[in-house]
């Protein structure tokens, strides 16, 4: 259907994309480690660093709208989403988490531009750094895989 089949390490080649990424400041060391892991990924995986804008805001619930601004630059092959919702003892963290992550998928469908939501939520924050530094590698793989196969699709 599109000719050849391609694995994913086919589709791990950074060097033409520009990418957004929004990082959230709430619970900032984790998101911190998120950020450096996902950017170093990034660059290992051929991304020039002229081509990464960074973004931050307050919180989770801010990411989205972020992310919309960049879609709307229409700049950039893929976007990224860096959070942390750790649980309370409130409802907020469903709150928080269901309507970030609602909205980062929206705006990917809505936009036709892959986001690789790297919002992590956990029960605290062991569980949290636990997963730093992983989840900031695989938002990276994911973003730059989703963008070349979305430029093979078309």
């Amino acid at each position: 259907m599109f000719g050849a089949e391609k694995g994913s390490s086919d589709r791990l080649d950074g060097k033409k994309l520009h990418i957004g990424i929004v990082q959230a400041r709430f619970n900032e060391g984790i998101t911190n480690a998120l950020a450096a892991a996902c950017r170093a990924e990034l660059l290992a995986l051929g991304v020039q660093e002229k081509h990464i804008t960074h973004v931050r805001v307050p919180g989770a619930l801010e990411v989205p709208v972020a992310l919309q601004a960049l879609c709307e630059a229409d700049e950039y092959d893929v976007l990224i989403a860096l959070g942390c919702i750790i649980r309370g003892e409130t409802y907020h963290f469903e709150l928080v988490a269901n309507e970030s992550g609602a909205g980062v998928t929206r705006l990917s469908l809505d936009y036709q531009i892959p986001i690789a939501n790297a919002i992590i939520t956990t029960e605290n924050l062991e569980q949290a750094i636990a997963r730093q530094t992983e989840k900031g590698t695989d938002a990276a793989r994911v973003a730059v895989e989703m963008a070349n196969l979305l430029e093979d699709l078309s």
